[in-house]
């Protein structure tokens, strides 16, 4: 009986440690297997004390109290909705007063943030669903503040519908044509580079519609070539391939010229602002203030190195600059991400100081205040009018910029921390910032999300991935650690690393850097979605399977540093990034622990541009090196990007011609595998073809991978699985 007992216990021993090392699959990872809970479409309700989501099966929006964290009612449902049947509500915009709400449906991506969408109104009251329009898909409705009117485009032009009227419509610009003007929504560099995709507000009162006009007649075109393919499959491009031509402008090329219109709903009057914008200047946005005269316009010089806000007046079309904001080298687009325009006031960041910093100012532009916690401001989440507190996040302090926790600032210059436990933490807070909801994670620790009162008191956790967490401990998983190192030039590097389970120091790994490295970036975090594929690092577990120690390293010129580190970098991208990841390789080569002849590198997009300027560096350390989606020169990029760290070509012809993978095309050492989409929008294929031809010329060898009508994301059906599986065979024969 005993020995039938121990048989026993051995066998589910076993069974049981089988089970706990689980081999990862690369095609459950690009599937989002291994994929946290998370939260999304989340929105703050005007009481305070309710915030709405999107039901996990997409039939409903949910109300929920923040007080308790659970439903207290349905604003939406598919299923019982009056009106047209839906099959999912794919994002929602509420009215002001909550009385009515958009549902948005057959969404449509055009390019990284904008899509076309077919919208409805629904009334919650009657539980009543009508379209917002007959005329075809929109893009970027907007309420006006009494609720009455929602303005939209389509076709490059601005409607009108107004909801007193039996939703009537009317056209409220006429010149909007493909490639050649557009109204109210921005172009394809000024959505892509600053980050929106809505350039249109009503004033105040509810009566003009103010907008940004893109005219892009003498901006160049570009044209990438399409084919029937799969998954899609364009069957229009069966016999012949077909082109997608749009207007991009490289650098040192015209950009589209910019105006800003509005429009007096009553008169039907259109009128220009007579804001004085440089020829060439940017527009980053457009907000609406609580002053129906006053309508703020927040412009660029082509340097980038000048922010001027405008106060503008619809009716009158005056302009005045309220403030200006000069810094060193360039203003960072991030600021543009965190204004908040109060009912009296204006919360900008700068890095004039050299750290990232909240100033508070009157809508006049009388600063009133200044904030800043330690180390660097990463989020600004609102000012609350009532008790002049700001909330906001920063890392810690300069020396730890891998951590980012919440805060509170006073009237009184006093900040309090309301969410400061190691790792990083975001927040969305409730209209009358009486609560908030933190999103927390770690290095080790799959994302929690909890409700908590800025008062300090916890309300409710909403979900902790604990079933995630469960699930993995089953695999065959390493460790992760963050560390730090010094290079040959004393500069302080941080970094993470993966090390495979059991891992044996006395044994030489081969190691895979990966890396993005652009200008304020940060892949150094003390979070749980680290690594090419987020997930808790999960590709890179999945190389440590394998047998691999995978290593990240921010560069210089990556952000959470302060302006000094991030703008080093200026006038000659990839110099110093390509060369600190060469030092970390010499580093890590140093390691007992590392094969220094088996080190690897690569990257996405910047971080395919550093991998080639890393392996081309001339200290050939990298033995292989895979580059997805790289730029190779600056001068086949945007406008905005690239002079925003470069300037043009013109005034910096040696930072663009002699800094580039082209150029040092003789230089590569290590074998190297190119990876692209045709139909990549973002960063033209033109690269690496121009870049093959050089390795050609140069007599190199390559290999080169290339993805039918994908774009900078290279996705769709089984496409991420086929790209990083080509990836990792290639590193698996130059490494093992």
């Amino acid at each position: 009986m005993k020995k039938l007992f121990l048989f026993s216990f051995v066998f589910l021993l076993s069974a049981f440690q089988a089970m706990a090392v689980q081999k990862l699959q690369l095609k459950d990872i690009t599937r989002g297997e291994f994929r946290g809970e998370s939260m999304a479409a989340v929105q703050a309700l005007a009481d305070g004390e309710s915030y709405s989501q999107i039901s996990a099966d997409g039939k409903q929006i949910v109300k929920y109290s923040f007080k308790t964290g659970k439903p207290i009612g349905v604003l939406f449902d598919a299923n019982t909705v009056r009106g047209p049947r839906i099959d999912r509500v794919e994002g929602y915009v509420m009215s002001p007063d909550e009385k009515n709400i958009l549902i948005q449906t057959q969404t449509k991506a055009i390019y990284r943030r904008s899509f076309t969408a077919v919208y409805y109104i629904f009334t919650v009251a009657n539980n009543k669903m009508v379209p917002l329009s007959e005329g075809g898909p929109q893009q970027t409705p907007v309420w006006s503040p009494d609720g009455y009117q929602v303005a939209f485009v389509r076709d490059n032009n601005i409607f009108l519908v107004k909801l007193l009227y039996n939703n009537s419509e009317s056209q409220v610009t006429k010149d909007g044509k493909r490639n050649e003007i557009i109204n109210g929504i921005p172009d394809w560099v000024n959505e892509e580079e600053f980050s929106f995709n809505s350039s249109m507000v009503f004033t105040a009162d509810s009566r003009q519609i103010v907008w940004v006009r893109y005219d892009e007649s003498q901006v160049r075109e570009y044209s990438m070539q399409q084919f029937k393919g799969l998954n899609p499959e364009k069957k229009e491009f069966a016999a012949y391939p077909g082109l997608y031509t749009y207007k991009y402008p490289k650098a040192g090329e015209d950009n589209a010229k910019l105006s800003v219109m509005s429009f007096d709903i009553k008169s039907h009057q259109t009128r220009k602002m007579d804001l004085p914008l440089d020829a060439d200047g940017y527009i980053a946005r457009i907000k609406a203030t609580s002053d129906a005269a006053n309508v703020l316009a927040f412009t660029l010089n082509r340097h980038q190195d000048c922010l001027r806000v405008f106060s503008m007046n619809p009716l009158s079309t005056v302009c005045q600059m309220v403030i200006e904001d000069k810094v060193d080298k360039y203003i960072n687009e991030a600021v543009f991400a965190n204004l908040v325009v109060s009912d009296r006031h204006l919360v900008l960041t700068s890095e004039r100081s050299g750290y990232n910093t909240v100033y508070v100012y009157g809508l006049n532009g009388q600063l009133q205040r200044t904030v800043q916690q330690g180390g660097v401001v990463t989020s600004v989440y609102g000012y609350d009018e009532k008790t002049g507190d700001l909330f906001f996040a920063a890392t810690p302090a300069v020396e730890n910029p891998a951590d980012k926790q919440i805060y509170v600032s006073h009237a009184n210059g006093k900040i309090n921390g309301l969410a400061t436990n190691g790792g990083v933490n975001n927040a969305v807070f409730s209209r009358n910032y009486k609560y908030f909801i933190n999103t927390w994670s770690n290095l080790q620790t799959p994302t929690k999300c909890t409700i908590l009162t800025t008062g300090g008191n916890f309300c409710a956790t909403l979900y902790d991935n604990a079933a995630l967490a469960q699930k993995l401990s089953q695999y065959d998983l390493g460790t992760k650690e963050l560390f730090s190192l010094t290079t040959s030039e004393n500069v302080q590097l941080n970094g993470w690393m993966v090390k495979p389970r059991n891992f044996d120091p006395g044994k030489r790994y081969p190691v895979i850097m990966y890396q993005y490295g652009g200008p304020g970036s940060q892949q150094v975090l003390n979070q749980w979605n680290v690594g090419m594929n987020g997930q808790g690092a999960i590709l890179e577990q999945y190389l440590a399977q394998q047998g691999y120690i995978v290593v990240c390293v921010d560069n210089r010129g990556t952000g959470g540093r302060g302006a000094e580190f991030e703008k080093c970098t200026y006038l000659r991208l990839g110099e110093l990034e390509a060369r600190d990841q060469v030092e970390a390789a010499l580093w890590l080569g140093r390691q007992s622990y590392v094969d220094k002849n088996r080190i690897g590198i690569w990257g996405w997009s910047y971080g395919g541009w550093n991998t080639l300027m890393s392996m081309s560096e001339g200290r050939g350390v990298f033995a292989a090196g895979v580059a997805i989606a790289p730029p190779t020169s600056w001068r086949y990029y945007d406008t905005v990007y690239t002079e925003r760290f470069m300037r043009t070509p013109k005034e910096n012809a040696q930072g663009y011609d002699q800094v580039n993978p082209i150029a040092r095309a003789s230089k590569l050492q290590g074998a190297l595998l190119l990876c692209h989409g045709l139909c990549d929008d973002n960063v033209h294929y033109q690269n690496t073809a121009e870049y093959v031809e050089a390795l050609v010329q140069a007599d190199k060898d390559f290999r080169q991978l290339v993805y039918t009508n994908r774009n900078h994301s290279i996705f769709g059906g089984n496409t991420r699985n086929h790209l990083f599986r080509q990836c990792f065979n290639f590193f698996d024969e130059h490494l093992k």
